[in-house]
């Protein structure tokens, strides 16, 4: 079977500069590109410390409505760490949080298991992001 590697994700946002700001000066991520095609067309591409896939956002890139993505994925080897490290950054960022029988408890799983542990913040447009942990505990 041939390889199938995602390497870009598509934000939409409302204010490319602002989510510039937000994503590389208070999220961390590093900037790969800001490329103007005159003023109907402008990607900018940033990267995710760790990550082998980037996200790009712009002006003439997509029809989505800004903030319309729910949920990408950031998996971490230690959720309370870069929680903290996020909102030492600014970010604000949900309780961590694991779910039982009876619902969601706001700590990390007692075992740090694989996939168990989860927290969640935003983007200034509404774009939703989940940290996830895999590789603390007993996995």
């Amino acid at each position: 079977m041939t390889d199938f590697k995602l390497e870009l994700v598509v934000l939409p946002v409302a204010d490319v500069d602002r989510a510039k700001t937000f994503y590389v000066d208070k999220a961390g991520f590093h900037l790969d590109v800001d490329h103007r095609g005159g003023e109907a067309f402008r990607v900018v591409q940033i990267t995710p410390p760790g990550s082998a896939c980037s996200i790009t956002f712009g002006t003439g890139i997509t029809d989505a409505a800004p903030g319309s993505v729910r949920g990408l994925h950031l998996v971490v080897a230690d959720i309370v760490a870069a929680r903290q490290q996020l909102m030492d950054r600014g970010l604000d960022v949900d309780e961590v949080r694991h779910l039982t029988p009876e619902g969601w408890v706001n700590r990390p799983h007692p075992k740090r298991s694989d996939y168990e542990s989860f927290a969640g913040f935003t983007d200034p447009d509404g774009n939703s992001w989940v940290l996830q942990e895999r590789g603390f505990g007993d996995g």
